[in-house]
């Protein structure tokens, strides 16, 4: 009688490939770097691997436990390595050991000196590897011959998406991922564009005479890659413009499969990339205008005009966001209500400063019918607008009526991701105001699929971006001589770029987190172009998105 095998024991790790770039006969070539594994180790040993190890259930993500392991590992720190990209999960069963992985791939770009790192100098190996070397990535397959551990290819294809679709398209996706990644004018609406014009390229350079399994296979994976390795924190507004063209797509191809010789089903690519194309050109023209309208619904319901006088209606807001500056033009021009904007600067780029200028010169061209409004000289103005600095958000809350904030993330929750200073706007306006309301104005594209808030990424930006501010000749010697004192202390400026750092036992970090969370319980409606939705339709619209994510992209 067979004697039945224990169950895999199940393990979650992750695997970390560290690249460079040199030129080589006039052209960028990436290496990747692998490591051969000592006769220290339990498993694989003298095999070519990278740097991984288990997720401990006390880290707070996989990418906490990859930096762990590259710098217990390689000595390398976020001082000399920058995240490249990261790669979709899968799941690798070994009967031959009895474990069954479940991988988490991520790249790592290695630094040179001149920009702050320590370079491949830098790389010092531990017990568990004997030698490394460089490779090129576009030769690493999964061979007896090539000598590595399971599945590295597979591994590496995950994070190195040129290997599956190509140099030229690969390129395309890499340079819109840098676009995403460095944008910081935009809002998510405008980045979920790019994104699709990203896709749309991408496709025109898949050439593919039929629409086959394998070319539907490298669109989606591409759409994958923008979605989560071009700007997450705007993530969720990326992935729902990318999950309803992908959803369009499928029916082109669906049309083509079945009646192959109709005129239409021939030109099925031309198809595919026109649809794109009418969805970049009509982005979100149609929702911002029904949004708008929903605003000032809201407003005309919810505070009634006084007799004899329009209500003054009170609003605080921060940052920039196109559609609230559309809501806040249309709610001017629509409706009799006067209103007084209360505008937080938004450090470090002053996006609140933006906001005012964008909104004002907006108006300009309608000063006949603000003109009108003020025909009174004992009536208020129709609109007046206050800024104030992001440190007197509870001064700027006084008799507000409404705390007005954007979205850059909806968590299935109802809890908001939004510019760093809106928890702050709104706990203020709570306290200080307590019948003031909290409306957030969103497409139900910003609507993310179930998942923990908590688990979002965290965007810590370029601690430039503050020091630029605080060496400012408007400043005091004192503050700009501190401002250049830290500069030096958290690491070079080379290329733009800061990192914590330290002396004599002191530690020293600036830390520039762009977005913030604001709980469900602290948001009395979502003004979205779908009408006013509660936090029921959130949960519903999230778990409807969840399913189709999961569909398109779960065989990747």
């Amino acid at each position: 009688m067979a004697t039945e095998k224990p169950p895999l024991k199940k393990r979650s790790v992750v695997s970390s490939f560290i690249y460079k770039y040199v030129d080589e006969n006039g052209e960028r070539k990436p290496k990747v770097a692998l490591f051969r594994r000592s006769d220290k180790v339990n498993t694989y040993q003298h095999r070519l691997a990278v740097i991984s190890g288990s997720i401990e259930k006390t880290d707070p993500s996989p990418l906490v436990a990859a930096w762990r392991e590259l710098q217990e590992e390689t000595t390398l720190t976020a001082q000399s390595l920058e995240l490249l990209r990261e790669g979709k999960p899968y799941v690798l069963p070994d009967e031959d050991i009895g474990r069954e992985w479940t991988i988490y791939p991520f790249a790592f770009r290695l630094k040179d000196p001149e920009e702050g790192g320590k370079g491949e100098g830098g790389i010092t190996i531990d017990w568990e590897h004997e030698s490394w070397g460089w490779y090129d990535p576009f030769e690493v397959v999964d061979s007896d011959e090539f000598g590595g551990v399971p599945k590295l290819a597979e591994s590496l294809r995950r994070v190195w998406f040129e290997k599956d679709l190509g140099e030229a398209a690969g390129k395309l996706l890499a340079e819109g991922l840098d676009k995403l990644k460095h944008d910081h004018q935009s809002g998510a609406r405008q980045l979920a564009g790019v994104a699709l014009q990203t896709l749309r390229d991408i496709i025109a350079t898949l050439d593919s005479p039929e629409p086959s399994d394998e070319w539907w296979a490298k669109v989606r994976f591409a759409a994958w890659h923008i979605w989560k390795n071009g700007r997450e924190s705007m993530g969720a507004a990326i992935m729902n413009a990318l999950v309803s063209a992908l959803k369009s797509t499928e029916e082109t191809l669906r049309q083509h499969k079945e009646h192959p010789a109709s005129a239409h089903s021939m030109k099925w690519r031309d198809a595919v990339l026109g649809d794109l194309e009418r969805r970049i050109s009509l982005r979100g023209t149609d929702s911002v205008r029904i949004i708008s309208e929903s605003f000032a619904k809201y407003l005309s319901d919810g505070f009634a005009p006084e007799e004899g006088a329009g209500r003054l209606i009170r609003i605080l807001t921060l940052s920039e966001s196109s559609t609230i500056i559309a809501c806040l033009k249309h709610a001017v021009l629509h409706t009799n209500a006067c209103f007084d904007l209360r505008v937080l600067e938004s450090r470090p780029l002053f996006e609140g400063v933006s906001l005012v200028g964008t909104l004002t010169n907006e108006l300009l061209a309608t000063q006949a019918t603000l003109h009108e409004a003020e025909a009174d000289p004992n009536a208020p103005p129709k609109l007046k607008i206050t800024l104030f600095t992001d440190a007197s958000a509870a001064l700027a809350s006084v008799d507000v009526d409404i705390v007005l904030i954007g979205a850059d993330r909806i968590a299935a929750s109802g809890a908001v991701s939004n510019k760093t200073g809106s928890l702050p706007a709104v706990l203020s306006a709570k306290h200080i105001s307590p019948k003031s309301k909290t409306v957030v104005i969103g497409e139900s594209e910003k609507v993310a699929p179930p998942g923990n808030p908590a688990d979002h990424v965290v965007e810590d930006n370029d601690p430039v971006q503050l020091l630029r501010a605080w060496k400012s000749e408007y400043n005091s010697d004192r503050v700009r001589h501190t401002a250049g004192t830290i500069a030096r202390v958290v690491g070079s400026e080379v290329g733009g770029e800061a990192t914590s750092g330290g002396f004599d036992g002191t530690k020293v970090a600036v830390s520039n987190v762009f977005f913030e969370w604001v709980g469900p319980e602290l948001v009395d409606v979502y003004v979205t172009e779908f009408g006013l939705w509660t936090v029921k339709d959130i949960e519903r619209h999230s778990g409807t998105l969840g399913s189709e994510v999961d569909r398109l992209f779960k065989d990747i």
